[in-house]
């Protein structure tokens, strides 16, 4: 049991004999921690989603973070995220990065000044969910400055980088845009802003994105895409005139299963998927816009794929799409890895919803016992 699970009750290592709490049935994988099976979020989300609700409420306090999003009347607003906090006096954010203090919004990181994050030089190629399509795989010898943030927007329980909550503007060192940029040599192909998100941090990483740019270096994004649309804008203009991209990382489409599983909806990431997407012809190579899935056994099945991918395809059959296997990690590490049947499904759902682009990846994870993982 790894140290994040001992902030919590204990994990059913089984979950073939956890049953779900609403229909009992235990014919899928269901995580305790939600409690909950699939086609309950889908079909009874009325009494589904309140029980997901407070698993992530009692997550997010365990690591000191707003169990919600305030929205105090007559408060200040941030406007940075799809979560429109509006803060008043004391409160935090749902990223924990701002407050209200003495009338004022304070910004406690994420400013170009004040970055809370950490970096480290990838060799490429790398473990990137667009590196099959990225000229970064022919570029050995070179690396990918790897930016990882340490705040979100989403409190996926199944966060295959929960850690990012550990970092904290009081306790870790900040770093500025131009002492990040500052980080690049001659060997610096790329650079990918990433976490956690940058959709909490984007002021920073705008800002040591367009320093890098100066210095011929690929702009990157990995996001789950809550920023703001004119936030978006500027992001993607950076990936055009630099030769990057964005990935788009598409948890599920279902709504309520979105925020079963990250507990925010997906209404902010399917409409900048599109306002991103809708930018594609500017550069059709390389490709702009990449799009992920992660295939959580129980949740995200073949029919949440289809779905995905239709509204993929309908944009542009041709974006490419990732669907990566799935690791047990911090609340969901009682569920076992991907399967092979069930990323051979995953895939058939999206090629016969018209995608032409597609590939498993993290696929040495396929029909791992969870138990070498966790």
């Amino acid at each position: 049991m790894n140290m994040v699970q001992k902030r919590f009750s204990k994990i059913q290592r089984d979950p073939q004999k956890l049953a779900c709490s609403l229909c009992g049935s235990s014919a899928l994988p269901v995580s305790e921690v939600i409690g909950v099976c699939l086609r309950c979020i889908r079909e009874r989300p009325q009494e589904a989603l309140p029980r997901a609700r407070e698993a992530h409420s009692r997550a997010r306090q365990a690591f000191g973070l707003p169990a919600d999003a305030p929205h105090t009347p007559g408060g200040i607003r941030c406007g940075l995220c799809a979560w429109d906090c509006t803060l008043g006096e004391g409160e935090r954010g749902y990223c924990g990065l701002r407050m209200v203090q003495n009338g004022r919004l304070v910004h406690l990181a994420g400013t170009p000044e004040k970055g809370l994050l950490h970096w480290y030089r990838d060799p490429l190629p790398t473990n990137c969910v667009a590196d099959w399509v990225c000229e970064g795989h022919h570029r050995r010898g070179d690396h990918n400055l790897a930016v990882f943030y340490g705040s979100c927007t989403f409190n996926c329980l199944f966060c295959q980088n929960w850690h990012y909550r550990e970092l904290s503007p009081q306790r870790n060192p900040l770093i500025s845009a131009q002492a990040l940029a500052d980080a690049a040599n001659q060997r610096t192909f790329c650079v990918c802003f990433f976490g956690g998100d940058p959709s909490s941090q984007m002021p920073h990483a705008l800002a040591a994105g367009r320093l890098l740019a100066r210095k011929g270096v690929r702009i990157c994004w990995e996001t789950n895409g809550t920023m703001h649309p004119k936030l978006l804008d500027q992001a993607v203009q950076l990936s055009l005139e630099t030769g990057g991209c964005i990935k788009f990382d598409l948890k599920a489409f279902d709504e309520n299963l979105h925020i079963a599983l990250t507990g925010m909806s997906n209404r902010r990431t399917l409409e900048n998927f599109q306002r991103a997407a809708g930018r594609i012809s500017e550069r059709p190579h390389p490709p702009l816009v990449v799009a992920s899935t992660l295939l959580i056994p129980g949740y995200v099945d073949a029919e949440e794929v289809s779905r995905i991918a239709r509204f993929i395809a309908a944009i542009d059959p041709e974006i490419p799409y990732t669907l990566l296997a799935f690791a047990p990690h911090f609340l969901m590490s009682d569920l076992p890895c991907t399967s092979s049947a069930q990323a051979r499904e995953a895939v058939e759902a999206a090629r016969a919803a018209g995608l032409t682009r597609i590939r498993v990846g993290n696929a040495f994870l396929l029909d791992m016992p969870a138990l070498w993982i966790v």
